[in-house]
């Protein structure tokens, strides 16, 4: 895009915009696309994360390809988009929320496929959050909104968390050098070692043995040898406050949220206790995804559940 504005006014000039775009489009008599499904990817992901979705998305599944156009952007803040490290700018990068973040997308959507509204948003983990945020600061520009394993706030555990990630990162006496510092692969290595306690439920851990957990902990630990530090720093601060409770009465989609059972990040309890009273036409489902320490997972409940709620879309 030739220039993107941020919130605070900063604006940045010749943005990339890393993007991919599988399905088959339909059209109104104003040549608008009618059944565009935009996917937003969680934390490890990017777009590509909408190949991994190829259960849902093959032939007769909930979001074939032959029924919608499904868009999925690597988010602002993350390589390979606008971001720190592809930017240059490092800490000088501007500061971004999830408003932001949505506006990214709103603006490439508009700009290259001339649309204004989509059918609908769907995201998963931090992709949930720009779920949630574009559905309260834009309420007419969907039909449906799909959330899995998130939230609408940062509270409790989630906070103590990223608070101490991000003193973590901030207390490297070379975070604020110019030159990228090899004592910043080392602060990453420790902060993957602190989110790994997230990765699995408690279930799942107590039954793995030490030795198992030391093998799985340095396979996910190896992901933080990519990671820029500052585009990691970014992502997180934009967490720390982020709290749209009193925009979600704002939400004018129909909404259908999954929250996986015994997860230490994102409460079965805590996160959707309150959802149905503060979202009007709100849906919200705990499954137990049956995972292992192989992320091996059953999504049969789930296509059914996606079925229903879709199909008043069709």
């Amino acid at each position: 895009m030739e220039k993107f504005e941020f919130e605070n006014g900063e604006t940045l000039e010749n943005v990339e915009v890393e993007y991919l775009i599988k399905g088959t489009p339909k059209f109104d008599d104003c040549e608008n696309i009618t059944n565009l499904v935009v996917f937003c990817h969680g934390y490890e992901g990017n777009c590509l994360s909408l190949n991994e979705l190829h259960s849902f998305t093959s032939d007769g599944m909930p979001f074939d390809f032959n029924k919608y156009l499904i868009l999925s952007i690597a988010s602002l803040g993350f390589p390979n988009s606008c971001c720190p490290s592809s930017t240059g700018l490092g800490n000088n990068f501007p500061e971004y929320n999830f408003k932001d973040k949505v506006n990214f997308k709103k603006q490439f959507i508009k700009e290259k496929l001339g649309n204004d509204n989509v059918l609908g948003v769907l995201g998963v983990g931090m992709g949930g959050y720009e779920v949630y945020t574009w559905a309260c600061e834009y309420p007419d520009d969907m039909k449906f909104n799909i959330v899995g394993g998130s939230s609408y706030k940062t509270a409790g555990y989630r906070y103590v968390m990223i608070k101490g990630i991000k003193n973590i990162i901030e207390n490297n006496a070379n975070f604020n050098s110019e030159c990228y510092d090899e004592s910043f692969s080392n602060t990453m290595i420790s902060v993957y070692q602190v989110i790994f306690s997230m990765y699995f439920s408690q279930k799942i851990f107590q039954e793995m043995s030490n030795d198992e957990i030391d093998v799985f902990m340095d396979q996910f630990v190896e992901k933080s040898y990519s990671i820029d530090i500052h585009d990691f720093k970014f992502q997180y601060d934009v967490l720390l406050d982020y709290n749209i409770e009193d925009k979600l009465a704002n939400i004018k989609s129909d909404v259908l949220v999954f929250i996986p059972e015994n997860n230490l990040y994102f409460s079965s309890k805590d996160d959707i206790e309150n959802l149905n009273s503060l979202i009007k036409n709100c849906q919200t489902e705990v499954l137990d995804f049956k995972r292992n320490k192989f992320n091996e997972m059953d999504f049969n409940h789930v296509m059914s559940i996606l079925y229903a709620f879709l199909k008043k879309f069709e």
